[in-house]
C-alpha cells in the first residue's frame, strides 16, 4: 500500500500495458484514473478496479487533443483534490504495418507524432500546474525499447518513443526544483494484444530466444518499474529511462 492516498492518471489504461499499470497502481492503494479513448474498454478497467475495492474513475480522453487533455486534468482535480501521479502510456501501436519509411504516407506519420508525442506533452502540461501547487508529482513516459536496436519497418513509431525519451530529459530539467520527477520505462518486446498482431508468435519467439531471460515480456513485468517511479522510492531519480526487456539490450 505505498501509494495509499495517491492520486494517478494512466492514459491509455483501457487496454494493454495501460490496464496493467492501472490494475497494479490501485492495488498498491492509489486512486486510479483510467484516460482512454474507448469508453467501453475504460469503463470496464475503471470497474474492474472498484469491484476490487480500490478507487477508480474513467474519463473518456483523447490524449491528441491539448482541450480532452485539460478536461482530463480538471476532472481528476476536481475529483480527487489532487493528482500525485500521470502515466503517459496512451499510443499508437496496435495495428501498425510494418514496411520501408519511404512507403510511409503523412497521414500516418502525422498520426503517430498527434498521439505518441504530442499526446504526452498535451497531458503533461495539464497536470504539471496541479502538481507545482502540492510541491510535489511523478510523471511516467513510456517509451520503447526499440528505440535502441536496429528493428526496420516501424520508423514512425521509433522516432516518436525517441522523442518521448527526449521529452522525459526536458522536462525532468525544468520540473526538478518544483518537486516533481519525470523518469520513462523503455519495455522490450511485451507480448501484448497488439504486439501478437504485429509480430506475430515466431517472431516472438526469436526475440525471447535473444534475450538473457529467455522467456517472451509480458504486460505485468513491467509494474514493478512503474510502482517504484510512481513511488516516494524514487524520490531522487529523474530524467532516466529504464530498460525493463530481459537483457536484450545487452546484446
Amino acid at each position: 500500500m505505498r501509494l495509499q492516498g495517491k492520486v494517478i492518471i494512466v492514459t491509455g489504461g483501457g487496454q494493454g500495458l495501460g490496464r496493467s499499470f492501472a490494475l497494479a497502481l490501485a492495488a498498491e492503494g492509489a486512486a486510479v484514473v483510467v484516460a482512454e479513448i474507448n469508453e467501453a474498454r475504460g469503463s470496464a478497467v475503471a470497474q474492474e478496479i472498484t469491484a476490487r475495492g480500490r478507487q477508480a474513475l474513467f474519463v473518456g480522453t483523447d490524449v491528441s487533443d491539448a482541450a480532452q487533455a485539460d478536461e482530463m486534468a480538471r476532472i481528476t482535480h476536481q475529483t480527487y483534490g489532487r493528482i500525485d501521479g500521470l502515466v503517459n502510456n496512451a499510443a499508437i501501436y496496435y495495428g501498425l504495418k510494418m514496411k520501408p519509411f519511404d512507403t510511409l504516407s503523412l497521414e500516418e506519420w502525422r498520426r503517430i507524432m498527434e498521439v505518441n508525442v504530442d499526446g504526452p506533452f498535451y497531458c503533461a502540461r495539464a497536470v504539471v500546474p496541479f502538481m507545482r501547487a502540492q510541491g510535489c508529482g511523478r510523471i511516467i513516459n513510456v517509451a520503447s525499447g526499440a528505440y535502441h536496436l536496429p528493428v526496420p519497418g516501424i520508423a514512425h513509431y521509433i522516432a516518436s518513443k525517441g522523442a518521448v525519451v527526449g521529452f522525459t530529459r526536458a522536462l525532468a530539467c525544468e520540473l526538478g526544483e518544483a518537486g516533481i520527477t519525470v523518469n520513462a520505462i523503455a519495455p522490450g518486446f511485451t507480448l501484448s494484444e497488439a504486439s501478437r498482431v504485429l509480430a506475430g508468435q515466431e517472431l516472438a519467439d526469436a526475440i525471447a530466444a535473444r534475450q538473457c531471460i529467455k522467456r517472451s515480456e509480458m504486460p505485468e513485468d513491467l509494474n514493478g518499474a512503474v510502482l517504484f517511479l510512481a513511488s516516494d522510492d524514487s524520490s531522487f531519480i529523474t530524467g532516466q529511462t529504464l530498460t525493463v526487456d530481459g537483457g536484450t539490450s545487452f546484446h
